[in-house]
């Protein structure tokens, strides 16, 4: 059963505002925000020049100016830190905002729909943030945040891998790329729009084919942490890239795509494969 009601979640938001905000994210970012309109979101990611993953989050256009990252797992002042690096001579801010609230509710969202936002005249953001099979809604407010709860909050990262969406600790930063993270099933970045870090490196592996591993979610019956081994006949095939609940617990692994039918095995246990649930795309 999930918890019932809206809960805070710790995710922080990061505010790009200014004339040259859509350029600076079109340039550094892995999705084409080009063709996203005013009022809606997307998935995306930011990459290092080899194309791995540094950091996953939900980027909406409120204005025509202005941008919010809602990055679950990287702690939002200090990938703005990470971003000024890159503005130059930009015309563009780059803030957190402590002001902007966010929590999650296991419910159908009451008017957003995909990857278009609903407000109210309160200014209260609602995202659709689930699956038919999976419904969640997430709200973004300037409004006192809802009550805290552990519980809920590690429900809803198990629903995040169940949606496959990685959570990715800081130590699994820039050891995967999008397709061995199947962030193509979030239609989290692009192949075809001009070049931002490690472009080239996502691009020619999705042109030629060459993609070798795939993300499985695993059920472990024990205790499993982000980087361990997956075996397989004895012998280590992958690695935990997020874990999330238990026990049991739900592991996101990523592992080569040709392998035998043979159990796995992650930190003693045997591993049972689960499917992942589909609609998160935006």
């Amino acid at each position: 059963m999930f918890p019932t009601g809206f809960f805070a979640l710790e995710h922080g938001v990061l505010a790009l505002d200014g004339v040259d905000a859509v350029a600076f994210a079109q340039a550094q970012f892995a999705n084409d925000l080009a063709a996203l309109p005013v009022g809606h979101w997307q998935w995306s990611a930011w990459l290092n020049p080899k194309g791995r993953v540094l950091a996953i989050f939900a980027l909406l256009r409120t204005g025509e100016t202005s941008l919010r990252l809602l990055p679950a797992d990287f702690d939002a002042a200090e990938l703005g830190d990470a971003l000024r690096r890159f503005v130059f001579r930009r015309k563009l801010a780059i803030a957190t905002r402590p002001d902007l609230h966010l929590s999650g509710a296991f419910a159908a969202p009451a008017s957003a729909a995909g990857a278009v936002l609903a407000g109210d005249e309160a200014g209260v953001l609602e995202l659709d943030f689930g699956a038919p099979a999976l419904p969640r809604t997430l709200r973004l407010s300037t409004a006192p945040a809802a009550a805290a709860d552990a519980a809920a909050r590690e429900a809803w990262a198990v629903a995040d891998l169940r949606l496959g969406l990685p959570r990715l600790p800081p130590g699994q930063r820039e050891q995967w790329t999008p397709q061995q993270l199947a962030l193509d099933r979030l239609q989290a970045f692009s192949v075809k729009k001009g070049c931002y870090p490690g472009q080239e490196i996502v691009a020619r592996t999705h042109f030629l084919g060459k993609a070798k591993r795939e993300p499985l979610l695993l059920r472990v019956a024990g205790a499993v942490q982000a980087g361990a081994d997956v075996l397989q006949d004895g012998r280590m095939i992958g690695s935990v890239a997020s874990v999330a609940g238990g026990p049991p617990q739900l592991a996101l692994a990523v592992l080569p795509l040709e392998r035998t039918d043979a159990p796995l095995e992650v930190a003693g246990n045997e591993a049972a494969v689960e499917p992942f649930v589909e609609g998160l795309a935006r």
